[in-house]
């Protein structure tokens, strides 16, 4: 025990403690056979990654989870790690050898990827060792990492598995492309931004009508050469004379047929639509089910191919936009040009539009679809909110193939090998499955001199949908065994954003319902019984934050202005269950504030008097003496057990923001505001004292455990110093006691709550809580000799002339007396009867008199221009009902406030 200073200084208790949980292995998750097992595996961040204000949301909230388990027995794991993040860490290291005029081809794929190994070891981390600033209690001795040797056996053995199921396949398929990177992308690395483009007015002339013409709009008139077809809609009657026929492409000029199919929309434009499969998802489509060719005019880094035609080929595609609209003015085949407002898909990491690209890629079939779907829709894992629920058995109903492929060098190398000499453009199914001609193992031919590597590498995501199995050894017996795989999996929580609901949350399903535990039930091959989905984090315009807005506060500087407690305490209150979030740095103040009111509650209690044996609840109840309770005694349990039960049924149900919000009223107004002021006179008196210490001992004790899991530092500071760790024991290792568990223990301590009492305390509360909104509703609120009076019955009477003393000093107020009836003072309504202010004894008549009057002439006006609104046809009119009755509303409003200050001016005479 030791004494608490005069104020909580966060960064050093910070730093202590987290050097003591570590040194204390705090945070190892072991099997222990006589406790559940609770684990948590963390979504990894990028490892170029720092933090953000959702990493700090999401892995406060797994904190959370994550010493609560700990506070209820269970033995918990949290397991922690980072992405290789493919294309993002290529992107940074590139950069970096750009500044030394050094491309990763002038140093070849093996030193490259020696120079992104040595920016790891050097930056890899960086996230990692925030997250212990945030108050993280990962098991650190069991971080992983993606590209880990054991990690990636697990990824390249996923492959070669599902290689042999028949679930990969090697295809021609359309995919997102980014013309610097030189890669696919996922569709999660293509970010849509609003754009002004320019819509390019064409026709087309028919080839055995000349003269007759069909128009057609597009933005990327440069593909032009590229097109194979015009397609209409067959119901469309301007085009049922054509369909059939062919037009005259107008650029690298050629006979191009009109096709009818269904995909094109008859209310766009003119209701044709240029086909040109290489550079479109849809016209790819449809020209798959009209078996029309596709012509790719554009290079993989964005420039026109000879494909093009001799006036375009070589020019970058936006100069070639330019070029093309040229040529078509000047053959007469350009009628117009508009402004069109578009969203434009943009690579995340190179920052330029994508190009949907015909290329040949890796594709998996999705395993499992079906025990997929039934895993939720049957209860098996459960979502929190449960409307992504349906959006995510939306996306698997409407499935497609998966591109797995990256044209990359950082990742996990594909492990397939052609024989030498073959052309890969020209290879059939049938010869991926002919091991003569394609090798498909983790270890590789053993003449690997005959043949040559995939140069691709596997999608990131193709490794961390593997998260909760290959981070605790899987495929891997020896390593699986200790990992403790058999007690940990399935994992019990998952937290994460519903933005990559598909990405990672429905493939780590399908991955555990295909690799795990086979011919398990499939609630034992689940890699997860519950994902809570959090909210995104804006700024108060509503925006999403993000480094390029600017509109991110660092969270570093957040936990040196506010500790890491309050930044934790603060962003979780703003946050309810899958609710977007409008962040506010007062909310943070807030979170600090709340631990300063803390720490100040528990210095005044070691004030107060000596605190004697709080090693144990058992040792604080036995120094309670229930014969000396009073009711406020009986009031403020009543309220801790039922705070306890409330947060109990917040964690049940995923409500943090709601046990924050619980934990907070109880805290700060029923133990500061009234049973601390209410417990200063019976600490003055020796013969109560004790049993009064004792009491603060046993609420502050609970309030510290309950808050634990989310102000993890200042909880484990303010537990040792008023000696409930006198055993030099953590938090985290004392057990909580349910709500009912603790009923039960204050029963054999001799304990019965009297439920009438609480009830006589909680009206009092209100009483006290209306009198001082009275005073400060009439500018009142710091004024001490203040007159009250009350009309109330004899049972209610008995109730407040008893408590005379504690409502004067509560209410600071200098008299309270009881009338039979009031006339003209201004009154609150409270469940003791009716309080009156005595005005006239207490304030200016004169200035008060003034004050009313100018508050009764703003109401005029305000009346006034609403009656007027209302009294006007053409807002009655065109007004929606809901508008309406709100003004209908704030009129009577008006006018009851107008009644009650007319009443009260009256009053003063």
């Amino acid at each position: 025990m030791a004494e608490i200073s005069k104020s909580y200084e966060p960064r050093d208790v910070e730093k202590k403690w987290y050097a003591a949980w570590q040194q204390g292995e705090c945070f190892a998750g072991r099997v222990d056979p006589a406790r559940k097992p609770y684990s948590i595996v963390i979504p990894p961040p990028n490892v170029t990654g720092v933090l953000t204000m959702g990493h700090v949301l999401n892995n406060s909230l797994q904190d959370i989870l994550i010493r609560r388990a700990r506070l209820e027995g269970f033995s918990a794991l949290w397991v922690p790690g980072t992405d290789h993040a493919g294309i993002a860490t290529q992107t940074v290291v590139e950069r970096q050898l750009r500044k030394e005029k050094i491309h990763r081809r002038d140093l070849g794929r093996e030193k490259f990827l020696e120079k992104v190994w040595d920016w790891r070891h050097e930056k890899g981390n960086i996230i990692l060792e925030q997250l212990r600033r945030l108050g993280a209690s990962c098991d650190w001795s069991r971080t992983q990492f993606t590209m880990d040797e054991h990690y990636s056996k697990a990824v390249l053995t996923v492959f070669t598995e599902l290689f042999k199921r028949g679930y990969i396949y090697r295809g021609k398929r359309m995919v997102n492309w980014c013309p610097v990177s030189l890669t696919a992308l996922s569709d999660e690395e293509v970010i849509m931004k609003p754009s002004s483009s320019t819509l390019y007015h064409v026709r087309y002339e028919l080839v055995d009508q000349p003269g007759r013409f069909i128009e057609v709009k597009t933005t990327r008139p440069e593909t032009i050469p590229g097109d194979v077809a015009l397609a209409v809609h067959p119901d469309d009657p301007r085009y049922a004379d054509v369909i059939g026929k062919k037009v005259w492409r107008p650029l690298n000029r050629a006979q191009i047929p009109i096709v009818a199919d269904k995909a094109v929309d008859k209310e766009f434009g003119s209701g044709a639509l240029k086909i040109t499969p290489a550079h479109d998802k849809v016209d790819f489509e449809v020209g798959q089910r009209h078996k029309l060719p596709a012509i790719d005019v554009l290079h993989a880094d964005g420039t026109l191919n000879e494909l093009a035609g001799p006036e375009l080929a070589g020019l970058d595609r936006f100069a070639g936009r330019k070029k093309s609209a040229e040529l078509l003015k000047a053959s007469g085949a350009l009628l117009g040009e508009e402004t069109y407002a578009n969203n434009v898909g943009y690579s995340e990491r190179a920052d330029v539009p994508i190009e949907p690209r015909l290329t040949w890629q890796w594709w998996l079939r999705y395993p499992k679809i079906e025990e997929a779907k039934a895993a939720v829709r049957d209860g098996h894992i459960k979502f929190h909110p449960e409307r992504w629920s349906k959006v995510y058995l939306h996306w698997l109903e409407n499935i497609q193939d998966w591109c797995i492929s990256r044209q990359l060098w950082w990742g996990h190398r594909i492990p397939v090998w052609y024989r030498k000499g073959i052309d890969r453009e020209k290879l059939t199914e049938a010869d991926l499955n002919d091991p003569t001609k394609v090798h498909v193992s983790l270890e590789g031919p053993a003449d690997k001199d005959n043949w040559e590597q995939e140069e691709d590498v596997l999608d990131t995501w193709a490794s961390s949908w593997l998260w909760p199995f290959a981070t605790m050894g899987w495929p891997e017996a020896d390593k699986q065994q200790a990992a403790g795989i058999d007690y940990f999996y399935p994992t019990s929580t998952l937290v994460t954003g519903p933005d990559i609901i598909f990405f990672w949350v429905a493939r780590m399903i399908m991955a555990g319902l295909e690799f795990m535990r086979p011919g398990a039930p499939l609630e034992q091959r689940i890699p997860f019984n519950n994902v809570y989905f959090t909210g995104i984090i804006r700024d108060q315009q509503g925006r999403k934050m993000s480094k390029s807005l600017g509109n991110s506060p660092d969270p570093l500087d957040l936990i040196d202005k506010y500790g890491a407690d309050g930044l934790r305490f603060g962003i979780i209150s703003i946050a309810p269950q899958g609710q977007d979030i409008r962040f506010q740095e007062d909310r943070i103040e807030s979170g600090k504030n709340f631990c300063n009111k803390l720490w100040n509650a528990c210095r005044f209690r070691q004030m107060s008097g000596p605190s004697g044996d709080n090693s144990s609840l058992a040792a604080i109840l036995a120094r309670l003496v229930p014969a000396q309770f009073d009711a406020d005694d009986h009031a403020i349990l009543g309220r801790l057990l039922a705070t306890t039960g409330e947060v109990e049924r917040c964690f049940r149900e995923f409500e943090f923001s709601a046990a924050v919000q619980a934990l907070y009223g109880f805290f700060w107004n029923d133990f500061c505001d009234w049973y601390v002021e209410v417990s200063k006179a019976k600490l003055q008196n020796e013969s109560t004292k004790l049993n009064c210490l004792a009491l603060q001992d046993l609420i502050l004790r609970q309030t510290v455990l309950l808050l634990h899991p989310f102000t993890p530092f200042i909880t484990e500071e303010l537990w040792h110093n008023l000696g409930y760790g006198a055993d030099g024991s953590y938090i985290q290792n004392t057990r909580l006691e349910t709500a009912a568990e603790l009923t039960a223990q204050l029963a054999q301590a001799g304990v019965m709550l009297d439920q009438a009492a609480i009830d006589s305390v909680e009206r009092l509360k209100a009483v006290v809580a209306q009198t001082r909104a009275l005073k400060a509703e009439h500018n009142l609120a710091s004024r001490r000799d203040v007159k009250l009076f009350a009309t109330a019955s004899d049972a209610d009477w008995a109730i407040l002339s008893a408590n005379l003393a504690k409502i004067l000093r509560l209410c600071a107020a200098a008299e309270f007396t009881r009338r039979d009836s009031v006339e003209g003072a201004p009154a609150a309504v409270t469940p003791l009867g009716t309080i009156y202010l005595d005005l006239a004894s207490t304030v200016d008549a004169g200035a008060e008199k003034i004050r009313l009057t100018k508050e009764l002439e703003k109401l005029a006006q305000h009346i006034a221009g609403t009656e007027a609104r209302l009294s006007n046809p053409t807002f009655v009119g065109k007004a929606p009902p809901a508008v309406i009755e709100g003004a209908k509303k704030q009129l009577a409003e008006l006018q009851a406030k107008r009644t009650e200050l007319s009443r009260l001016l009256a009053a003063l005479g």
